[in-house]
């Protein structure tokens, strides 16, 4: 679970950062059925890096059904109909009894629904406490269809089949624009991802799809709720999205997921799912022209929509008015600052990523400014640029000094910008870090993961051939391009402040934590939650050892946070009791850094 969460930020940031210092020959194809093919041959190593994205996420999901997106990252890995059970029509028949007793739920809901309006309950529909007799009924019958779907379930078979056949990875992540799935498999089981991941796409069964809401709340349990920042991190987004859909929050509003039935699942998977709106990638150790057969022979078996997916119409509205939100927390005091900017391949994309390579790093002009010479701020200030499909944002943080107020951080974090839209930037401090920003792509080209992920987010965001002309773009930025982006967006009526104060009696944080790029730190916060409710030590210690296995491919930028949960998660791992063996011995794992002893 731990590494998903990894994932998904590694793959945002990627779209945030990644400019190519080369070009990348891709062959593209497109199937008759409208599924996209990329293929880039690489035959240093016998294995295929694969996966594909569907260009659909949260920003598609209206009212009502919130959380979809990220529930089918769930439901696309419990099987098909040959995979993941031992009686499929058995199986069918316990899911349409549960549909069944759903639909009479429901219908218990809306009445609840109505008297939490007029004031007859309180807290929520969902509440123990409000359960009607009739709900109590249901319940207790949906609990006895769910021991009865046990019996006909082979749990993880997907991931199984491709262990046995030396697959490794297998993962997914969830964003506001696109739902991505990916593996990397021997050069010679290609066949075998094309067979399985096509059944997938055709022949889907989503099975545990109301108890999944269990797995599905616990992750908004460990993600939001159990952060000391993450409530008001989704109140501060919800906050500065007026009209677009980009203000709820990927994993959904509670109240939506609950509510989710098989039916619409069925029909947004029919809309976004079909190969019209998919994208499939390859990098890796195989022959185009054999892979282009098994994709028309697998992949081309699965029909086109009958209609395609509907255009995303609601633009943000202009801002008119500084908002602000200010919170008490478990965290040492902070300021964030964000503004509307541009979507993703906006002709002046180029220019926020070089405003916020011009103010990161112990280099950039926010430590220079807040830390060394106003000594207002602690830590590593931050600026970042963050373009989605259809809309964008720029902001900038940092976390207040002992003894220093958030007003003096806000005023100096303002100060920087309009320092960038007073005077034009240094040819030379300019160039520096076009150099860097080009150098740290082309290390991220090196990886075959690393450039399936691009292409796969990139075609869903836009176009995969940002991957090649990037480097133009970001050349051809000028110092008068950064001084008009900052002229026109840091507006105080363009902009969202957030105020962290530390909550009465709380500790401060580590300090290691604390050192850590404000950027960085709410994912890394995410991740220490989640390992430490993780009491089980064999399941603990494959996290580990696969961290340490992506620990060579983890981008610079990244690498603090990565090392920081690494460190964490072995302490954790630490605490537990050593698992026994064979002869009485106790298996432990290594600390970071070390080999096992023979």
């Amino acid at each position: 679970m731990a590494k998903r969460y990894l994932l998904t930020a590694l793959a945002v940031l990627l779209v945030a950062g990644a400019l190519g210092a080369q070009q990348v020959k891709v062959r593209e194809e497109v199937l008759p059925n409208g599924m996209k093919l990329l293929l880039v041959e690489r035959h240093d190593s016998p294995t295929v890096s694969c996966g594909w994205v569907a260009k659909v996420g949260s920003v598609n999901e209206p009212p009502g059904i919130t959380g979809i997106s990220h529930l089918f990252e769930h439901m696309m890995f419990k099987g098909t109909k040959t995979i993941g059970t031992n009686n499929y029509a058995k199986d069918a028949e316990v899911m349409a009894e549960q549909d069944a007793v759903r639909a009479e739920m429901e219908k218990e809901y809306t009445l609840l629904r109505e008297k939490l309006r007029r004031g007859e309950i309180s807290g929520n529909i969902y509440d123990p406490a409000n359960m009607t007799p009739r709900l109590k009924e249901l319940r207790a019958k949906l609990e006895g269809l769910f021991a009865e779907e046990k019996k006909y379930i082979v749990k993880d078979e997907l991931d199984q089949i491709y262990t046995r056949e030396g697959g490794s990875g297998l993962n997914a992540f969830t964003t506001e624009d696109q739902t991505a799935y990916f593996i990397t498999v021997p050069a010679n089981k290609l066949e075998l991802w094309f067979w399985l991941e096509s059944d997938r796409l055709a022949n889907p069964v989503f099975r545990e799809f109301y108890s999944e809401r269990d797995v599905v709340r616990e992750e908004r349990r460990l993600r939001t709720e159990s952060t000391p920042t993450g409530k008001f991190d989704e109140a501060a987004n919800a906050m500065f999205w007026e009209s677009s859909p980009y203000s709820h929050p990927v994993v959904g509003w509670p109240s939506d997921v609950e509510s989710i039935n098989r039916a619409q699942a069925l029909a947004y998977f029919a809309t976004y799912y079909a190969p019209n709106n998919l994208t499939a990638a390859l990098v890796g150790d195989f022959d185009s022209d054999k892979v282009i057969a098994l994709a028309k022979e697998y992949f081309g078996r699965i029909p086109r929509a009958k209609t395609p997916p509907p255009e995303m119409i609601t633009d943000e509205m202009p801002q008119i008015a500084q908002k602000r939100l200010e919170a008490e927390a478990d965290t040492n005091p902070e300021v964030d600052i964000r503004f509307h900017a541009v979507p993703f391949d906006h002709k002046d994309m180029f220019a926020f990523q070089l405003v916020a390579d011009l103010l990161n790093r112990r280099t950039g002009r926010l430590y220079k400014a807040l830390v060394e010479d106003e000594k207002v701020a602690a830590g590593e200030p931050y600026g970042m640029y963050r373009p989605m499909k259809y809309e964008g944002y720029f902001e900038v943080g940092a976390e207040v000094k002992d003894g220093k107020r958030p007003q003096d951080v806000e005023a100096a974090l303002f100060t920087q910008l309009d320092k960038l839209a007073a005077t034009p930037v240094d040819d030379h401090e300019l160039q520096k870090v076009k150099n860097q920003e080009l150098a740290n792509s082309f290390r991220r080209l090196q990886s075959n993961f690393y450039l399936l992920l691009q292409l796969l987010i990139y075609d869903s965001s836009g176009d995969w051939r940002f991957l090649n002309d990037a480097p133009a773009k970001l050349q051809a930025v000028t110092a008068a391009d950064i001084q008009r982006v900052s002229k026109t967006y840091f507006t105080k009526e363009n902009s969202d402040v957030t105020t962290y104060l530390r909550k009465a009696g709380s500790a401060p944080e580590d300090p290691e934590l604390a050192a850590l790029p404000a950027e960085l730190k709410g994912m890394v916060k995410q991740q220490v939650a989640q390992i430490s409710q993780l009491n089980d030590r064999a399941k603990l210690e494959q996290v580990i050892a696969r961290m340490r296995q992506m620990s060579g491919q983890v981008p610079p930028a990244m690498k603090p946070g990565f090392e920081y949960i690494l460190k964490k998660a072995q302490e954790h791992l630490d605490t537990l009791p050593a698992a026994p063996v064979k002869g009485g011995a106790a298996q432990t794992t290594p600390p970071a850094g070390e080999q096992p002893k023979p």
